[in-house]
């Protein structure tokens, strides 16, 4: 049995963990976190989600949930998953984190937490996406004369852009091409931009309607072009593969783990 906390317990993501974690049994909720100003501090998780009475009341405390036999799933935001991690790091509870936004500086303190813990940090949990993440630098180490460009779209309550999955994308590319993904990232055309210069990685985000989260990889040829598509027709792909972290990292030493650690690709 799998103990497990929800962070962001109010939210979309959170919600729907609850509910799958009410009815499957390898799982049991252990605890439920918003933040204080949220609005849901006290109410039951169970009801929350959708599911009836679970006699667990949503708190704003970290602390008071965190233990060595829990795992916390973080569907929150970059500040907030941060300062999760820390409390995890302190107290030794695992952690899954699916939040993005992160900024260079709060990767390298979370790597730094991470390794004090047992950790999954993902842009994506999806396990499709992550099998594209894998097909994507095989791809790009055979077609490395192509030009890569990486699309995004999401729904438009998305805070921040692009995504952390196809920022991940840019980087897969870039790291099997042996070049330094910042130096040759483009996110952004206007205008006269010129000829395309040979090496670029681009990464671009759409924001539209209700769309869970669609990553396309454009492998572009002298008369040919290579596409690679992954659709979320739901968040539940996203919930299950984050569960999926959490039962795996619990049985882990401390470490920051990936994805690909948990699906072992």
């Amino acid at each position: 049995m799998t103990r497990v906390i929800v962070a962001g317990a109010g939210g979309r993501m959170g919600r729907l963990l609850v509910s799958i974690i009410a009815r499957e049994k390898p799982f049991e909720l252990a605890g439920a976190l918003e933040a204080a100003e949220s609005g849901f501090v006290g109410q039951d998780a169970g009801e929350l989600a959708g599911v009836g009475r679970l006699g667990i009341a949503v708190t704003a405390d970290y602390s008071t949930l965190a233990r060595p036999d829990t795992v916390t799933l973080d569907f929150t935001n970059a500040a907030a998953a941060l300062a999760h991690l820390e409390v995890a790091a302190e107290s030794g509870a695992a952690m899954v984190i699916g939040s993005t936004g992160f900024t260079p500086e709060m990767e390298a303190r979370a790597r730094r937490l991470a390794a004090r813990t047992r950790t999954v940090i993902a842009p994506n949990m999806s396990v499709g996406v992550n099998v594209l993440m894998k097909i994507t630098a095989e791809v790009a180490k055979i077609l490395n004369n192509f030009d890569a460009e990486v699309l995004e779209i999401h729904h438009g309550t998305k805070i921040d852009a692009p995504s952390g999955t196809a920022l991940a994308l840019g980087r897969t590319i870039a790291e099997a091409r042996g070049l330094d993904f910042q130096a040759n990232a483009i996110f952004g055309r206007e205008g006269i931009t010129g000829v395309r210069e040979p090496g670029k990685i681009a990464v671009f985000g759409l924001r539209a309607g209700d769309a869970v989260g669609d990553h396309t990889v454009f492998f572009g040829g002298q008369g040919e072009r290579l596409e690679l598509t992954h659709r979320a027709q739901s968040r539940e792909g996203l919930a299950r593969g984050a569960l999926r972290a959490a039962a795996w990292i619990e049985k882990q030493p401390p470490g920051l783990y990936s994805m690909r650690d948990v699906l072992g690709l």
